[in-house]
């Protein structure tokens, strides 16, 4: 496997049939790279430091962030209690504040000790401790920034903070630290890059593990025993595992139904997760043989993500970068609707997603958004025609053009 940003002969397509993969007869992944310099607790303390000037240029009094990942980026509060309210209040100056259930108080004390914790009862509604906290940090009047486009802030909670609060100037938390979070730093690439070795590893599992007669189940347990064994955490979104006849069907994975037969094509889409940080790739193989059209349709599916992969440079639109995919991939797409992304950024995750709910930068039509240094894409490329295919990456953006991350053979595979 290679982290090499160029394609190499064969990775476009050598055509060339593979006996039954097993773990050790794939490469090794290459040595994860000298851990970053900046302690976590000193990386916080920047970020919200970033965040309070930013604050202080748009004349915002106070953020409240909702979503786990905005909470994580800000803080490192990393547990699963999310699942109820919580809130992060960070004002202009002073202590920043979490409310949260009140038994979460040990994993805040233990995480966290340098933020306050306002906490509530189960009996008791989290809008009041928001609405408090908020008092606390911005006097009335002033404006207040609101992660609404998160999942987890609840409309109710929304309504009476508004209520409290009435008349003031609403801008989205969740627009400024999704601009904020965009580009990785030095500390954050690291743990992408930590994820998309753990990722090839778990890609090879269940290359490994895919037969005629194994079931999509035992695909699936290859590919999380061996996301876990491997240094990963739950991540934030299963891996889907399922035939290429039931592509289409996007959000759905591994049923127990039946066993795999020759001729199956099996469509792989995972991301490990390390630390939080994800790092997704997407695969078709075939099972003993491919169709006739699996082929062509592999090779545009590969044109059309190297396409992608050099036109995403700094200074570029991703408007351009769909465009530039879009025109390599178009004809073999013709048959039906183009995709509404050829890409989205990617980097903290929890549990139902491993890009966060809410804003997310997507490489779309028309995108007006310029391509920076230290972003980092899952770049898929897409084709539903003639047979469908879909290869997709983890790339990190240099000031030289993307460094494909995630390595896993791009040539068509045929699993004997």
């Amino acid at each position: 496997m290679t982290n090499d940003k160029r394609l190499t002969c064969g990775d476009r397509l050598s055509g060339r049939k593979l006996s039954h993969v097993a773990l050790d007869a794939l490469p090794p992944a290459p040595p994860a790279p000298a851990p970053p310099a900046p302690a976590p607790e000193r990386e916080h303390a920047d970020r919200i430091s970033a965040l309070r000037q930013q604050m202080k240029t748009e004349g915002i009094a106070a953020v409240a962030a909702a979503s786990p990942e905005n909470i994580y980026y800000l803080t490192g509060l990393d547990h699963l209690g999310y699942f109820a309210f919580t809130l992060l209040v960070i004002g202009a100056t002073g202590q920043p504040v979490l409310v949260a259930r009140t038994m979460e108080t040990p994993t805040i004390r233990a995480q966290v000790p340098w933020c306050r914790h306002l906490a509530y009862g189960d009996g008791d509604t989290p809008a009041g401790a928001a609405v408090t906290a908020l008092a606390a940090a911005a006097p009335s009047g002033s404006t207040v920034a609101l992660d609404e486009d998160s999942m987890f802030f609840p409309p109710a909670v929304a309504a009476a903070i508004r209520a409290a609060r009435p008349g003031e100037r609403r801008p989205s938390a969740s627009s400024l630290l999704a601009r904020q979070r965009a580009v990785k730093s030095p500390a954050e690439v690291y743990r992408v890059r930590q994820a998309a070795l753990v990722s090839d590893q778990a890609m090879a599992a269940g290359l490994a593990a895919a037969r005629p007669g194994a079931s999509e189940r035992a695909v699936a347990a290859g590919v999380y025993r061996t996301m876990i064994e491997a240094g990963g955490e739950p991540p934030g979104f299963p891996p889907l595992i399922r035939p290429v006849t039931r592509l289409d069907t996007e959000h759905v994975s591994w049923s127990g139904d039946g066993l795999l037969r020759p001729g199956t094509g099996l469509f792989f889409e995972l991301s490990a997760s390390v630390r939080r940080y994800h790092a997704p790739q997407s695969r078709v193989v075939y099972l003993g043989h491919a169709p006739r059209e699996a082929a062509g349709a592999a090779e545009s599916a590969l044109a059309g993500l190297i396409a992608a992969r050099d036109a995403l440079r700094p200074g570029t639109a991703t408007g351009d970068v769909y465009a530039a995919w879009e025109r390599v991939v178009g004809g073999a797409a013709s048959g039906g609707p183009l995709r509404h992304h050829c890409g989205y950024l990617v980097g903290i995750g929890f549990p139902p997603s491993w890009v966060g709910g809410g804003e997310v930068l997507g490489i779309r039509p028309g995108g007006q958004t310029l391509i920076v240094p230290g972003m980092t894409f899952h770049l898929m490329s897409w084709v539903t025609r003639p047979a469908g295919h879909v290869i997709s990456d983890t790339v990190l953006v240099t000031a030289d053009g993307a460094e494909l991350l995630t390595g896993t053979p791009r040539e068509l595979t045929v699993l004997d």
